[in-house]
């Protein structure tokens, strides 16, 4: 009798080894603590600071990072999701690059117990996304339409002023909350005739830039400009971020804009890109919303680090953000506005940028 209680106390003990045990809610007890990281593409300057400081904060706190760029590539970022899952990594921090095509690749994440964390761009059309950290996008958009109002004086009553609407990626969930935020401020001054789109277009299907990409609104730019705009000058352009402001501007450029006789719109963005700094203090932009992205990643660390601790994850809206699915819980941080006159103290007193990066 004693011999068999001997065997079956060894057989639990060699189960409890041989397999994980995992802390509530939280990563594998036990094992190497693994992140998976997946950013859209290395080509807009944000996705390159957002991924290297979560890599960075993260690993200081030991956990072992996987951070992979998928070029804009729906089905390379597809692909590296399984991979990830494959290799091991249980926690999963994504920013999407088309909202609901990591549908397939997330139902088998979740089967093998993966927990996730939509980064910027909420996952649409899953229930397999458990949280989402972002900034308040609405208010971005608010913000650049309310810089819009007092900048032209429309609650004063001034204009016509002659506008045009540009809005972002179609794939992006959030491009749309930019535009809403935005054209709800602008709206009664265009319904009263203060603003004018000569184009008529407002409609996302028709305003929206694939991919957030310059070269598409330098593009759409020129061919407003020279269908509605060959005997006037357009003295607004609503522009939701700041790769499509620096589109915008070249397009102005090459037709003769930012001249005294033929100054620069007002215009918006979004990001305060290193090169759209540079433009708002040249005068060529005239604002770029500011989403410090170091508070962004300091808040996935801290969800992260719940995660893995079995803790309950933080967050501070449990109602805005639903996928189609489900209402994501959510963390929403604040974004302010950034031009000529604030840049310094947002931008270089905040150690953000140096002076010499800007100049």
């Amino acid at each position: 009798m004693k011999n068999a209680l001997r065997v079956a106390l060894l057989c639990v003990i060699l189960s409890l080894l041989a397999f994980p045990v995992f802390a509530a809610g939280g990563q594998e007890q036990g094992v190497e603590k693994k992140v998976g990281i997946l950013m859209p593409t290395k080509s807009l300057q944000r996705w390159n600071q957002d991924g290297q400081y979560l890599k960075t904060k993260l690993e200081a706190k030991g956990y072992k990072v996987d951070l992979q760029y998928a070029n804009n590539q729906v089905a390379t970022q597809v692909s590296q999701l399984e991979n990830l899952v494959t290799a091991g990594n249980r926690i999963l921090v994504i920013a999407s690059i088309d909202s609901t095509a990591l549908k397939g690749a997330l139902a088998q994440a979740k089967q093998e117990g993966c927990l996730v964390i939509a980064y910027d761009r909420l996952i649409m059309d899953t229930p397999n996304v458990d949280y989402y950290a972002t900034f308040d996008n609405y208010k971005v958009g608010e913000l650049q339409g309310n810089f819009i109002v007092d900048k032209l004086g429309l609650e004063n009553g001034k204009g016509p002023y002659d506008l045009e609407v540009f809005g972002g990626s179609p794939d992006d969930n959030n491009a749309y909350l930019f535009n809403q935020g935005a054209m709800d401020q602008l709206q009664p001054y265009i319904d009263k005739g203060q603003l004018v789109i000569n184009s008529g277009q407002t409609d996302m299907s028709v305003i929206a830039i694939s991919a957030w990409k310059a070269e598409g609104a330098q593009a759409r730019m020129d061919n407003l400009l020279t269908a509605y705009y060959s005997d006037k000058d357009v003295d607004v352009v609503l522009s939701p971020n700041d790769s499509l402001a620096q589109g915008i501007v070249a397009s102005l450029k090459s037709a003769g804009y930012g001249t005294a006789s033929k100054p620069f719109p007002v215009l918006t963005g979004q990001d305060c890109d290193k090169i759209n700094v540079k433009m708002m203090i040249n005068g060529e932009q005239s604002m770029s919303v500011f989403k410090d992205t170091r508070t962004l990643a300091e808040r996935v660390v801290t969800m992260v680090s719940e995660i893995g601790d079995g803790k309950k994850v933080t967050v501070n809206d449990t109602e805005s953000y639903d996928n189609n699915v489900k209402v994501v819980p959510s963390f929403l941080c604040d974004p302010v506005f950034a031009d000529k006159n604030n840049y310094k103290e947002l931008l270089i007193d905040s150690g953000y940028y140096t002076i010499d990066e800007i100049m």
